[in-house]
Parts: structure tokens; C-alpha cells; sequence
């Protein structure tokens, strides 16, 4: 079988697995996840939707730094599929900008909250592959999209689902005014001769656990942010060791990403005080794994910093993102999400034999 350029499917398939990355997507969903988690919400149909958007958003940024990329890949790494002839740069832009859109509509399926934090992720995606990601502030800039990936999770879980006000059928009579009190027969009318007696008032529904704890678009947010900022420290580590894994030849970025390492291990394996026993070990045996999935190949890029260690070590590190994920929801009471994801950690890594994340 072939397919349109006259080349077979399969090797259009591996072409575009290629170009997108697909191993590196199983540290997408934890994000949304963990910032449920953080929020103190079970997820939700709006967390799905959010996973969606998030996917969709990540993908739109792959294609695009391929496309941005596609004159310096053909010096440097000619066997990528856009200097290899395998996808066509208009064919790349178009998925990004289709992805990015795909991305929008499923935030704002969400609600208005989730709209407002995807547009802000996409506009920084889009921001670092055309403009940012060959200046200092590239590392900022990646960190800050995981951060608000992680924030879109928790505000998307948080909305308030749309309940629109059902019209009256058609054809259907119209309610009759509400009956004023009578007086008994045979008692001339007044306020205090009424016999009719008075039914308490029933109370209104309890709101939703979500409107109770707040503004849904703020207290998720802010609750959240803890997280969020410490996802955004490895993501800062991370992309500070990619910006030298085409030459190498740096070791102190593994080095200050190793430091970092330790550091957020450490912060991720504190539960808060009240949390149970469960709780606490959970987030220590993610946040161990953790440390040895990021630590190991950042040692060796810091003894060795050749090109191929330099890219193991990002792709260490790209793949961390599971287990610190999976901590952070387990430091903040999620039972199964922490478990759940380290089920996404084998996959990655069986993934990413086939297909590099970087």
C-alpha cells in the first residue's frame, strides 16, 4: 500500500511519529491530572477535555518547531522527516495550526476559565517556536507552558458544567399565578385572620464541591500553583540541557539540572501534615523514581557531555516528567491518580525505543 506522495503508508506513518514525537506523549496527561490533584478535585469529563486540548496543544508545537526549525535540522540532524523529504514543511505548518485550533475548541468546550489558559499556552508554544527558542529565554518560556498545562487541568476540572435553562415545550400551557392565602369563611379578610397554614421553605440544593470552594476559575488556580511551579522547574531544567544536545559540550547544564533534580525530588516527596500514611509513601516512591528516571543520565552527560549522552540525558528527563507528576498528585491526596500514571512510565520507555522524544 501507498500513499499519496507515492511512498508506502507505514513509512508516511513513521514519518509523522517522527515529526510529532509520539513517545513524549505519555507525559501530557499527568499535567491536567496532577493539577486536579493539586486543586483537591476528583477528575471530571472537563479534566478529559483538558487531557484533549492539552495533546492536541503539545502535538501543534512539535510540528511547529520542526517547521521553524527545518534550515538548521538540515545541517545538523538531515535524517529528521522535514529536511529528509519525508513530510513537506506546508504539510507540518498546517497540522500545527489545525492542532492548535483542535486544541482551543476543546478548552473552550470546557468553559470560559480553560479557554482563557489554553489560549495563553498556545500563544507561549507558538511564541517559543518562532521566536524565543534560540534566545535565554527559551527555558522560561517551556517552563512556563507546563505550568499552565498543569493550571488548565485544574481549571478546567473546577468549571461549572453549562446548565442552560430548558424553554417551555411547545404547545404547553402556560403556568397559573401562584394563589394568594384565603381567609376562613365567615371572618372578615385581614393579615392576622388567614387559617391557611404556612409550609416551610424548602432549602436550595447544596452547591457543587467545586462552587464551595471558591471562585471556580481562582481557588483551583491558586491552589494549584505549588505544582505548577515545580513542574515548571524541571521543564526550565530540562530545556537548559537540550539547548546543547545537537553539540554537546557542556556540562555545567547537566550539572545545574542535576542540582535541580535533587531538589524538586525532595519537594515533591513532602506531603502536607495532614495527609495519611498512604499518602506519604506514595509520594515518596514516585518521587524516588522520579530522581533515578532524571538523575542517572544527567551524571552521565555531566562526566561525558557528548551529543548522544547530552540527548539521552533530555530524553531522561523528558520521561521523569511521569513520576514527578504521579508525585505531585499523590503529595496532594489523589490516591489513584499518582499509581495510575506510573502505569504511563514502561510505555514511554518502550515508546521511546522506537520513536526518539527529542
Amino acid at each position: 500500500m501507498t500513499g499519496p506522495g507515492g511512498r508506502p503508508r507505514g513509512a508516511r506513518r513513521r514519518a509523522w511519529a517522527e515529526l510529532l514525537r509520539v513517545s513524549a506523549l505519555f507525559t501530557v496527561p499527568g499535567d491536567a491530572l496532577a493539577g486536579a490533584s493539586a486543586a483537591g478535585l476528583r477528575p471530571n469529563r472537563r479534566t478529559a477535555l483538558a487531557i484533549g486540548s492539552s495533546l492536541c496543544l503539545y502535538e501543534a508545537g512539535m510540528a511547529l518547531n520542526d517547521w521553524a526549525d527545518r534550515d538548521e535540522d538540515a545541517v545538523d540532524r538531515p535524517h529528521r522527516p522535514i529536511p529528509s523529504g519525508r513530510v513537506t514543511p506546508r504539510a507540518a505548518l498546517a497540522a500545527s495550526a489545525a492542532l492548535t485550533a483542535t486544541g482551543l475548541a476543546l478548552a473552550a468546550r470546557a468553559g470560559r476559565g480553560p479557554l482563557t489558559v489554553a489560549t495563553a499556552l498556545a500563544a507561549t508554544v507558538w511564541a517559543y517556536d518562532l521566536r524565543l527558542k534560540h534566545t535565554r529565554a527559551a527555558p522560561a518560556a517551556m517552563a512556563t507552558a507546563r505550568a499552565l498545562d498543569l493550571l488548565l487541568g485544574a481549571t478546567a476540572t473546577a468549571a461549572a458544567p453549562r446548565t442552560p435553562a430548558r424553554p417551555p415545550a411547545a404547545g404547553a400551557p402556560p403556568r397559573p399565578p401562584a394563589r394568594r392565602p384565603t381567609a376562613a369563611r365567615g371572618t372578615p379578610p385581614g393579615p392576622a385572620t388567614t387559617t391557611t397554614r404556612h409550609r416551610p421553605r424548602r432549602r436550595p440544593p447544596a452547591p457543587p464541591p467545586a462552587a464551595r470552594r471558591g471562585a471556580a476559575h481562582r481557588a483551583p488556580a491558586t491552589a494549584a500553583l505549588p505544582s505548577a511551579a515545580l513542574l515548571g522547574a524541571h521543564t526550565y531544567a530540562v530545556t537548559a540541557v537540550s539547548r546543547h544536545e545537537a553539540h554537546g559540550g557542556s556540562t555545567a547544564a547537566p550539572l545545574g539540572a542535576l542540582a535541580a533534580t535533587a531538589l524538586l525530588g525532595a519537594l515533591a516527596s513532602r506531603a502536607p501534615a495532614t495527609a495519611g500514611t498512604g499518602h506519604r509513601r506514595t509520594a515518596t516512591l514516585t518521587a524516588a523514581a522520579y530522581l533515578r528516571t532524571a538523575a542517572v543520565p544527567l551524571l552521565h552527560a555531566a562526566l561525558n557531555p557528548s551529543p548522544p549522552l547530552t540527548r539521552r540525558a533530555v530524553g531522561g528527563g523528558i520521561r521523569a516528567m511521569i513520576p514527578l507528576q504521579a508525585a505531585l498528585a499523590a503529595r496532594s491526596g489523589a490516591t489513584v491518580t499518582g499509581p495510575a500514571l506510573m502505569g504511563l512510565a514502561p510505555l514511554a520507555r518502550a515508546l521511546a525505543r522506537k520513536v526518539s522524544p527529542t
